[in-house]
C-alpha cells in the first residue's frame, strides 16, 4: 500500500476519530477470554489523541508516539482485601502512536493491534507471562 491507506480492516479512508477509536477498544475488550476481563475488575478504557506531557516526562520519554498505552490502577500481586474499596483500574490507549505502529508495519489489523496493547499493559501488571498474553491474544482474535 502506498501513501498511508488504510488497511480492508479499517474500511474507511480517514483513520477512526477518538469516538471510534473508544468502540474498538471496548469491542477489542469484549472479545477477551471471560477469565481475563475478570481479572480485569472494573477496568476503564480511555482513549487520547497521545499521553499528556506530564506523563511523558515522568516517564523519560520524550516522543509522544513512543507510548501507544499505559496501565494505571493496582495489580493482582499488589491488591489487598483490607482495601476500603475497590478503586478501578484504568488502561490509557492512545491513538496516534497505535494508528502510526499500524501504518508503519502493514502486516497487523487494527483492531489486531488495539488488542495487542490492552492485553500487554493489562497482563504485565498482573503478573502474566508472554506466553499467556499471547494465548489470551489468540483466544481474542
Amino acid at each position: 500500500m502506498t501513501g498511508g491507506a488504510i488497511r480492508t480492516d479499517w474500511p474507511y479512508r480517514a483513520p477512526p476519530d477518538l469516538e471510534q477509536f473508544q468502540k474498538l477498544a471496548e469491542a477489542a475488550f469484549d472479545a477477551m477470554p471471560e477469565e481475563f476481563r475478570q481479572l480485569c475488575g472494573n477496568l476503564v478504557i480511555h482513549v487520547a489523541d497521545e499521553a499528556d506531557r506530564a506523563v511523558l516526562r515522568e516517564m523519560g520519554i520524550d516522543d509522544p508516539l513512543a507510548l501507544s498505552g499505559l496501565f494505571e490502577g493496582v495489580g493482582l500481586a499488589h491488591a489487598s482485601v483490607s482495601d476500603p474499596y475497590e478503586f478501578p483500574n484504568h488502561v490509557h490507549l492512545y491513538r496516534r502512536s497505535i494508528l502510526a505502529e499500524w501504518r508503519a508495519r502493514g502486516d497487523v489489523r487494527l483492531a489486531q493491534l488495539i488488542t495487542h496493547v490492552l492485553v500487554h499493559e493489562i497482563g504485565h501488571h498482573f503478573g502474566l507471562s508472554d506466553d499467556d498474553m499471547h494465548m489470551i491474544e489468540e483466544a481474542a482474535s
